[in-house]
């Protein structure tokens, strides 16, 4: 009985774990995606000739910053 016990609570603290590791990548994967990656995607469309796209896209981003900080 002692040992099903501590099996089930093995499991909880591996479950928990892991849900806090997803909610950790997660928000890693957002910073990497707002700080490195868009900002690159962006300059390359500007510089690739697609600035009738890229521009919409930094003004929607823009509107999106501003209304979450508000």
């Amino acid at each position: 009985m002692f040992t099903f016990i501590c099996c089930i609570l093995l499991m909880m603290v591996f479950f928990k774990t892991l849900g806090f590791a997803m909610r950790l990548g997660w928000g890693m994967l957002k910073i990497a995606l707002y700080l490195v990656f868009f900002p690159v995607i962006v300059l390359g469309m500007i510089f690739g000739g697609l600035i009738f796209i890229a521009l919409p896209i930094l003004v929607i981003a823009a509107i999106v910053v501003a209304a979450v900080r508000s």
